[in-house]
């Protein structure tokens, strides 16, 4: 786990949810406990663990996702919470130095955010990358980290989406285009 990075993507109660705004429902519930797993032996070793949470306002009409999805994960709301269990763990490791839960306005986590710089001065070369949707925000944060020089590692059981077709084009993606180390479940 030397030099590693645990980045969980938008685990929240909108993505994950029964009644959440931009659901993908019991795909992205059945990654709940493979997520606390890895969260608790990220955090066991004191490795580094980033929590990137999609963030939108009420009344941002001008972001480019609201053509496209309707209304998630606004600030201030309980569709914004990390889902479940991952929310129950996070509440109790929250103020460790390794942990950091930021802000992310893009579908990419790079974007815009200080996770580049932070990793950099944690002298991280590989990133293991959980969460949802497999084929929106965490292809984007696998795409950029692929960018950015970093080695990759995503299993099939701590990824989810709402399109099955898009989750398996972005598990082979991410394993023929970037490298990445992919584990299929088996």
């Amino acid at each position: 786990m030397k030099n590693s990075a645990l980045i969980v993507v938008d685990y929240s109660n909108d993505f994950v949810a029964d009644n959440g705004k931009l659901t993908c429902g019991k795909p992205g519930q059945r990654i709940e406990s493979y997520i606390v797993r890895r969260i608790d032996d990220y955090n066991s070793h004191k490795c580094p663990i980033f929590f990137m949470m999609d963030l939108h306002h009420e009344d941002d009409y001008n972001h480019p996702e609201n053509k496209l999805f309707p209304p998630h994960n606004i600030l201030g709301t309980s569709g914004r919470q990390l889902y479940g269990k991952v929310n129950d763990i996070y509440q109790n490791i929250q103020y460790n130095d390794h942990v950091h839960f930021i802000d992310k306005t893009r579908y990419d986590s790079f974007c815009g955010t200080p996770l580049e710089l932070l990793l950099r001065e944690r002298g991280v070369k590989r990133l293991e990358i959980v969460g949802v949707c497999t084929d929106i925000c965490v292809l984007h944060t696998a795409i950029s980290a692929y960018n950015l020089g970093y080695k990759i590692a995503i299993s099939a059981r701590g990824v989810a989406s709402f399109n099955q077709t898009g989750h398996s084009w972005a598990l082979e993606h991410f394993k023929n285009s970037l490298g990445a180390e992919v584990e299929h479940q088996a």
